[in-house]
């Protein structure tokens, strides 16, 4: 009768076990761990991306300075820009954007007085401190030596205007009268093209990059010049 109950007691375990085995197989019929398992699939399939390309916001601080008729008579300025774009090829090696910018630049000017130099031609005159302005739209096309260096070169055109920044009766009766010769460089928008290198380096911080845009530009009507920009951007 011990032999027959130890017998019962052990098979009573045994079946037990095997229930209990059952059970954590049945785990996987749960809707509950089904999703589980779909969704590290889905994640184990999914290309996880360091670099960002697409729609972007951009920030450019730097300097600006003319080489022709106003190398003399603006000293190199301020540039502050701020522009917005897109990513149109996006490719492991090389990447192409187009980008619509507006920029101003702020330079301190030789006094309109001292402007009356022998041999200097009128027209080159100018208010003396001056403020420009610059609405553009440029491409840009840059391959990557590295996952996280790109370096390319960019083109634009567009308008600038250096708007005067005293009253115009005034300029006309008093520097223009003293000058003996009426301007046009503060009354005409001035069409503009530019081209040069640009330098982006994608941070490890997701969705921001740096770099470095220089440009050499010629403004019609006012003068070639250069400007070299540092910028952070943002890209969605």
């Amino acid at each position: 009768m011990k032999t027959l109950a130890i017998l019962l007691a052990l098979s009573s375990v045994i079946v037990s076990d095997a229930v209990a085995q059952d059970d954590v197989t049945d785990l996987d019929a749960d809707p509950n761990a089904r999703d589980r398992s779909s969704r590290r699939d889905s994640l184990e399939g999914e290309v996880i991306r360091e670099i960002e390309r697409g729609y972007y916001l951009k920030s450019n601080i730097g300097s600006t300075f003319y080489l022709g008729n106003y190398s003399s008579t603006l000293s190199a300025g301020t540039l502050l820009g701020f522009a917005v774009g897109s990513d149109f090829l996006d490719n492991e090696k090389n990447s192409a954007a187009w980008e619509v910018q507006f920029t101003q630049g702020v330079h301190n000017g030789e006094r309109w007085e001292d402007q009356i130099v022998l041999g200097r031609s009128p027209s080159q005159n100018i208010q003396g401190d001056t403020r420009t302005f610059l609405l553009a739209a440029n491409a840009e096309y840059s391959i990557y030596p590295s996952r996280r260096i790109g370096i390319g070169i960019r083109g634009g055109a567009g308008i600038m205007l250096s708007p005067l920044l005293i009253e115009s009766n005034a300029f006309a009766t008093e520097v223009e009268a003293n000058w003996g010769t009426t301007t046009t460089v503060h009354r005409n928008p001035h069409p503009i093209a530019f081209a040069g290198p640009t330098f982006e380096y994608y941070t490890k911080l997701s969705h921001f990059s740096m770099g470095a845009d220089v440009d050499v530009s010629y403004a019609l009507g006012f003068d070639l010049g250069m400007s070299a920009s540092g910028y952070l951007k943002y890209t969605f």
